[in-house]
């Protein structure tokens, strides 16, 4: 469990399809909003391993803006958030009862097989797109709006998240679980969602305008192309309905292995088909992807690791950081060290490598402080967080 000081919603392991699973009536029903002039197409990325948290919230921005390590970068920053509040508050502070307990627990925001807590989608949305996530019971909400007015939809019961999202005016159950999005008739969306609430869900909403879906070549390249389907495919029901990949193009410059297959991806899967690997290996090569996204370079050259002062030393802090390799490390600073220090530190830690680091919450690249002292930075009692840059 949680601390009471800050109530949390957990997102279990994820499961398959089970017996009891919700499912959706594909009946088609048309608004007056409905554009047909345009073609569009609707983002659904498939689940893998069991990180229905991450598909949900990219399927409902439809574009791949969350990765496994940015989810659980903000996991990790609110753990200690958490902790930080109970050092502060509770008699005893890092020694009492309540904060060991809570310690021994773990992370309340991440589960180990990637499972992520309800108040990690929100603070993810909230970073970057400044969308809030409220859940539709919450006075104010539901009972003032009309849900067939709003863009989207978050749904979770106990193992599972996914999405619900209007696009060019037609509601998409974006199940991450399903083979293709399949169409709710926007007539009947209202007892859709009342359905869903009395089956156990807990259904959270977007208030503001979502990004806009789809309409042009140019917006496909936000989402990952094996997860781009035609939307006049879905609508007429096709049962060999167009996805981005079956586009030959897609693969342009990417070659086959001399075996026939695609190149792996990463290194989680060990060159294994995505096919042919176990959930662990799945939920390893996902996150390993992740870390592969370009980013500002390391730290300055010239800025070498000084030697860490004395305890109790004037001008002293002490920061902690999590390194690239998943262990932790505290040290201690003069707060008069740049920034660049850090990235020094770091890397002596994981040698040879590209890292970047983040601080704050949501998490920042730092890496645009190198120039300022750590105090000036207000990274002092900061959790850096590291990671390797492929």
């Amino acid at each position: 469990g949680l601390s009471p000081y800050t109530p949390l919603l957990f997102s279990p392991p994820c499961q398959a399809k089970s017996p009891h699973q919700f499912t959706f009536s594909p009946t088609l029903s048309l608004s007056p909003e409905m554009s047909t002039a345009n073609q569009h197409w609707i983002y659904h990325e498939r689940q893998e391993a069991q990180l229905c948290g991450q598909h949900a919230l990219n399927n409902l921005v439809q574009q791949n803006a969350f990765s496994p390590g940015d989810l659980a970068e903000i996991a990790d920053q609110l753990d200690q958030m958490e902790l930080n509040y109970m050092a502060q508050n509770n008699e005893g502070g890092v020694a009492s009862k309540d904060y060991l307990k809570r310690l021994a627990e773990g992370s309340g925001n991440v589960d180990e097989s990637g499972n992520f807590s309800i108040e990690v989608l929100r603070s993810a949305l909230l970073s970057r797109f400044n969308l809030e996530l409220p859940n539709i019971k919450q006075k104010g909400v539901g009972d003032k709006i009309d849900v067939a007015e709003l863009d989207g939809f978050i749904c979770n019961r106990a193992s599972h998240w996914f999405a619900i999202r209007k696009i060019n005016g037609r509601y998409y159950n974006l199940n991450s679980t399903l083979e293709r999005p399949e169409i709710i008739s926007h007539f009947k969306l209202a007892a859709e969602m009342e359905a869903l609430q009395n089956a156990g869900y807990s259904v959270f909403c977007v208030l503001d305008s979502l990004p806009p879906s789809c309409s042009n070549e140019a917006m496909m390249d936000l989402g990952l192309s094996e997860y781009w389907w035609k939307e006049e495919d879905l609508i007429s029901g096709k049962s060999n309905a167009t996805t981005r990949a079956d586009n030959p193009w897609t693969k342009v410059g990417s070659g086959r292995r001399l075996d026939g297959k695609w190149p792996a991806t990463g290194d989680g899967g060990n060159g294994k088909h995505v096919s042919e690997m176990t959930e662990q290996e799945m939920l390893d090569a996902a996150i390993a992807a992740s870390m592969e996204q370009s980013a500002p370079s390391n730290y300055d050259r010239d800025c070498s690791l000084t030697e860490e002062p004395e305890e109790g030393a004037p001008g002293t802090v002490k920061i902690q950081f999590r390194l690239p390799d998943g262990t932790r490390a505290v040290r201690r600073f003069d707060s008069s060290n740049p920034v660049g220090v850090l990235y020094a530190f770091v890397a002596n830690k994981c040698p040879n490598q590209r890292i970047e680091l983040r601080a704050g919450f949501p998490p920042k690249d730092i890496n645009v402080q190198k120039g300022l002292t750590i105090a000036e930075s207000k990274l002092a009692g900061e959790m850096i967080h590291g990671r390797y840059i492929i």
